[in-house]
């Protein structure tokens, strides 16, 4: 049992962990906007032919936003309960015991992080190469993983790709309020530049109209029903996604009983505002058809539902929206580099991982191996051009492992019933319930659509189970060797 759970003190400003409480609720809610990244400009067009109406698009936006507030009013109370570094690891591990911890832990750090690091770095690389020259390709070569084809190749924007992943290591290597200081200009910043698109659809497109609100699609869409609407809702969840990594840096926000769940709720309330504003911008500023014809299938190909709305007010529109859209990968990349690495840092320090994640670096008091192990990971992958194929097969882990921290609240209201809980969630147990039931239906439903890819994903969270063994083997073994509080050695 953590010592967080049980209620025991730490020094003001320092966990028992050695970790400083140095970030503010300010801070918090930066690491919260994290979320709104990518799926802003990507997932408005897939909805648009999935349910065929704008009042149906805004409609999955907030049906999603929604469930994501249900998940975070959940992790709120255990955030507040248990403010250490690892986050959901720390909850799976004091609901349910080492190896389901571990296995999201593995996940987590190997695969789906690591993943997104190196997706977020080369999708901002493609990006730059719209402003400077990156074309330049030293080598190419096909070959097949996971049941997917996957086209390789070795140039300059790879290698732009893996210093931007190392700029960020190096960033975050520093005192914790460094990379809490990125984060919040990063964040202003995006938000800035989404305001210019939003104000700009609103008031200066020339084809501005209200009545694009009300007109649906005339041809190619199918009476919209439970399973499109649930498709759309899936759209939505991608961009959603990310807002429970914020109780990973627990162990290092200010009175983190009263600010996480704070930077949850609050953050989370302002990511769905954004989200429908910015919607709302869109089909004003174009007709329905300008947005449902446009194609959503990779990074540079989404662009063109924020560009055409920029460009209807804006000969510059895709310069802006290219320029927006590196800002929030910017805001990513920090985010993902922050947060995450406490998790190896969790896991090496309960002995569940390797040792020297575990070391604090003496000056800045932040888990610097683990920041650089899980990039230099990340900078593999990115190089090895199979992320997209590993994120893709664990993304319905992604979902498996949310089911079970939420329904970890239900374990940890009964198992550690004494437990200090400054804050409890609202709604309980309806909302959390209703959270745990949607993404269980979630985790099953990518089993249905991608059966190949899913199985995948169990293959590679069970290659983590021999590596389980080895690590529990090692801390039973020091577990064995240190002597009782209070005995003789």
């Amino acid at each position: 049992m953590s010592s967080t759970a049980a209620g025991s003190s730490e020094p003001e400003g320092v966990t028992a962990r050695g970790l400083v409480r140095a970030l503010s609720l300010r801070d918090a809610i930066a690491l919260v906007l994290t979320v709104i990244g990518t799926g802003v400009f990507l997932k408005t067009a897939p909805m648009a032919q999935l349910v065929g109406s704008p009042a149906n698009v805004l409609l999955a936006w907030l049906a999603a936003g929604l469930l994501s507030l249900a998940g975070a009013l959940t992790y709120a109370e255990l955030g507040a309960m248990m403010p250490e570094a690892g986050g959901e690891y720390v909850f799976l591990r004091e609901a349910y015991g080492n190896l389901p911890a571990f296995l999201f832990g593995w996940t987590s750090v190997m695969l789906i992080a690591s993943g997104g690091l190196a997706a977020v770095s080369t999708a901002l690389a493609s990006f730059f190469a719209s402003f400077v020259s990156l074309n330049a390709v030293w080598m190419t070569r096909d070959f097949h993983v996971l049941g997917q084809d996957v086209h390789w190749r070795l140039g300059i924007q790879q290698l732009v790709a893996v210093a931007v992943i190392l700029l960020f290591c190096a960033i975050n290597s520093r005192r914790v309020t460094v990379g809490g200081r990125v984060q919040w200009i990063a964040t202003v910043a995006k938000l800035a530049g989404i305001a210019i698109i939003v104000l700009g659809g609103f008031f200066l497109s020339k084809l501005g109209s209200m009545q694009h609100l009300r007109d649906p699609a005339t041809s190619g869409i199918p009476r919209v029903g439970a399973g499109a609407f649930g498709a759309a809702m899936l759209a939505a969840l991608w961009a959603y996604q990310g807002w429970s990594n914020v109780p990973m840096m627990a162990g290092e926000i200010e009175k983190p009983e009263r600010n996480v769940p704070r930077a949850l709720i609050y953050g989370m309330l302002l990511v769905i505002v954004v989200y429908l504003i910015t919607n709302l911008a869109y089909f004003y500023a174009l007709p329905f058809g300008e947005i449902i014809t446009a194609n959503s299938t990779a990074y540079r190909d989404a662009l063109p539902v924020a560009a055409k709305a920029a460009q209807a007010f804006s000969r510059y529109g895709a310069q802006i929206v290219s320029i927006a859209f590196i800002i929030s990968a910017i805001g990513a990349l920090n985010g993902i580099t922050m947060m995450n690495a406490r998790v190896p840092f969790a896991m090496a320090s309960d002995h569940l991982f390797f040792k020297p994640l575990a070391k604090l670096s003496a000056t800045s008091r932040v888990p610097v191996n683990a920041v650089w192990f899980q990039g230099i990971w990340a900078c593999v992958l990115a190089l090895s051009g199979t992320f997209d194929q590993i994120t893709t097969s664990v993304i319905f882990a992604v979902w498996l492992f949310t089911a079970l921290v939420g329904s970890s609240l239900f374990v940890l209201r009964r198992k550690l019933p004494a437990a200090p809980r400054r804050y409890r969630a609202i709604g309980y147990p309806v909302v959390p319930a209703l959270f745990v039931i949607v993404a269980v239906w979630l985790v099953g439903n990518s089993f249905v659509a991608t059966p190949v890819e899913s199985a995948a994903g169990l293959f590679l969270i069970a290659i983590g189970l021999p590596f389980y063994l080895v690590f529990q083997s090692g801390a039973s073994r020091i577990a064995e060797a240190t002597p009782e509080p209070g005995l003789p050695s």
